[in-house]
C-alpha cells in the first residue's frame, strides 16, 4: 500500500459492523451519526487518530457542521487528517447538500416573519460569531435562495451593499429578506443595525431589489424589524 492510507490508521481495523461503510449500507444513511458519515468522506486517518477520530475532532467546535460549510477551502487543507484532497471533497459534497436544500426551498412562500424564522432559527440561534444572511424572493414570494453574506465578530458582521446585493442579483431576486444572527441570544437591534438596514434599504431601491424586512435572530426568539416600523 502507498500514500495517506497506507501511513494513517484506517476504520478497516473496526469490526464490521461497526465500520460506517458497511452500516450505511445494512441499514441506510439515515441510521449514521454526523461523524460516521463525515468519517465515509474522509477515508483514512492519520497516525494516531482513526477517520472517525478525525470527523468527530471536526465536529467538536462549537459550529459543528457549520464549520465546515463556512471554513474555507484553505482553512480545511490545514486541519490535521484533510489536507488539500480531502478538503476539495468535503467542499464538493457540502456544496451538493446546499444545493439540494436550496433546490427544496424552491417551492416555500413566506407569508410572515415566522416564516423565514422557521427556515433559519434552528441554524442560526447557536452560532457563536454574527452570520449575515439574504433570503432572494421571487415576484410570488417564493424562496430562489439563501445566500451567506459575511461572518463577524461576537458582536458585529459587515455588510456591504455590494456583497449583500450579489447574489439575489444573481439569482434576478425581485425582494430580499435580511437576516442576522446575536450571538448574546437577544435579537434587540442596535443602532448599528438600524444604519445598515436604511443603508441597505436604499440599495435595494437603486437596484429595484425591495428588502421586505430584516430579521434578528437570538435564542429561540427573533424581532422583525418590519413588524416593528424600523425598516
Amino acid at each position: 500500500m502507498t500514500g495517506e492510507a497506507a501511513k494513517g490508521t484506517t476504520i478497516k481495523e473496526m469490526p464490521a459492523d461497526l465500520r460506517p461503510r458497511e452500516r450505511l449500507l445494512s441499514s441506510g444513511p439515515q441510521a449514521l451519526s454526523n461523524a460516521e458519515l463525515l468519517a465515509i468522506l474522509i477515508r483514512t486517518g492519520t497516525r494516531t487518530e482513526t477517520a472517525i477520530d478525525v470527523a468527530r475532532r471536526l465536529l467538536s467546535r462549537p459550529e459543528g457542521l457549520q464549520y465546515l460549510a463556512a471554513a474555507s477551502l484553505e482553512e480545511l487543507q490545514k486541519e490535521k487528517g484533510i489536507g488539500l484532497a480531502k478538503a476539495a471533497e468535503l467542499k464538493a459534497a457540502l456544496e451538493l447538500g446546499r444545493r439540494l436544500a436550496a433546490f427544496n426551498l424552491s417551492r416555500t412562500v413566506i407569508k410572515n416573519p415566522w416564516d423565514v424564522a422557521g427556515l433559519l432559527m434552528d441554524e442560526m440561534r447557536y452560532l457563536d460569531r454574527e452570520n449575515f444572511r439574504t433570503v432572494s424572493l421571487n415576484t410570488k414570494n417564493q424562496v430562489i435562495g439563501i445566500d451567506s453574506v459575511s461572518v463577524g465578530s461576537l458582536n458585529s458582521s459587515p455588510a456591504h451593499p455590494r456583497e449583500v446585493f450579489k447574489d439575489p442579483i444573481r439569482r434576478s431576486a425581485a425582494a430580499i429578506i435580511l437576516v442576522h444572527n446575536h450571538p448574546s441570544g437577544d435579537p434587540t437591534p442596535s443602532q448599528e443595525d438600524l444604519l445598515v438596514t436604511r443603508r441597505l434599504v436604499e440599495a435595494g431601491q437603486i437596484l429595484g431589489i425591495e428588502v421586505l424586512d430584516h430579521l434578528i435572530i437570538g435564542d429561540g426568539r427573533f424581532i422583525s424589524l418590519k413588524e416593528r416600523n424600523l425598516l
